[in-house]
């Protein structure tokens, strides 16, 4: 299934595929997976069955099926999962053979991939929907007791950081109480809080745990990410900004995270 929501991304996978490596792109996979790994490793989760909406390229279902985790792939995209593919046939057996991967949209998970799974995620997906609650009650139905779900959304506590440090004042005055943008890919999305989705999963039977940010320094940057020994210390920077208050809460991202009773 491909609804509108879904063209209007895919519009964008050429251009996302050609920003893979960029600092931004980066920053944000490093610091994601080093948060997951806080979360799993509090939540006492060590070999999980793991569904991941929106994988993409599998940055983050790669690393928990390194992790030991057995993870389920799914994604809109066919370019995206044959990326996905192709790296995962360059992993040892076993990796591979904690991890599946199917075509289609995360509103069909209770048919594609019904579970249940102890932990969910859902990265960069919902910024793409008009309504966030199909999306939201797809993946709660297939949630285990107990379960973890983690959601990357763009901040809607400060859309007008961007453009303001990019040195478009304008475009960042327009953006102080706009929740909708055109993000860089060229696609329109909106922006969310952290109250938007308590409203959403509260009903649902979800308690919010601890939250991050992601990308508090560098969100402004398009250049090629620096060799290892430079990034180093600007991917713990990161990490620490993402836990604290201000830092994370002007960040480009929020990594909001809520558990099951």
């Amino acid at each position: 299934m491909v609804d509108g929501s879904d063209v209007s991304f895919l519009a964008g996978v050429d251009r996302w595929v050609g920003v893979l490596g960029r600092l931004r792109d980066v920053v944000r996979q490093e610091v994601v997976a080093a948060q997951l790994a806080e979360v799993l490793a509090r939540r006492g989760l060590p070999d999980a069955r793991v569904l991941d909406v929106g994988c993409g390229q599998g940055t983050q279902s790669l690393a928990l099926a390194r992790a030991g985790h057995q993870v389920t792939g799914v994604d809109v995209s066919t370019q995206l999962l044959e990326r996905f593919n192709t790296t995962l046939a360059g992993e040892p057996d076993e990796i591979r053979a904690r991890v599946r991967l199917l075509h289609g949209s995360g509103e069909t998970v209770p048919e594609l991939a019904p579970g249940p799974y102890e932990v969910i995620l859902c990265h960069g997906v919902l910024m793409y929907l008009d309504d966030i609650t199909p999306m939201l009650s797809a993946l709660s139905r297939v949630a285990a007791e107990g379960a973890t779900l983690s959601l990357l959304v763009r901040n809607g506590l400060a859309t007008a950081m961007r453009e303001g440090l990019r040195g478009n004042a304008g475009e960042a005055l327009s953006a102080f109480d706009r929740r909708d943008y055109v993000n860089r890919l060229g696609v329109a999305a909106r922006a969310h809080t952290p109250g938007d989705l308590q409203q959403v999963l509260e009903p649902l039977g979800w308690d919010p745990e601890p939250w991050y940010g992601v990308r508090v320094f560098c969100d402004h940057r398009d250049e090629d990410a620096p060799p290892a020994e430079e990034l180093a210390p600007l991917l713990e920077a990161e990490k620490e900004a993402g836990r604290r208050d201000p830092y994370r809460q002007v960040a480009a991202l929020l990594h909001l995270v809520y558990t099951r009773p």
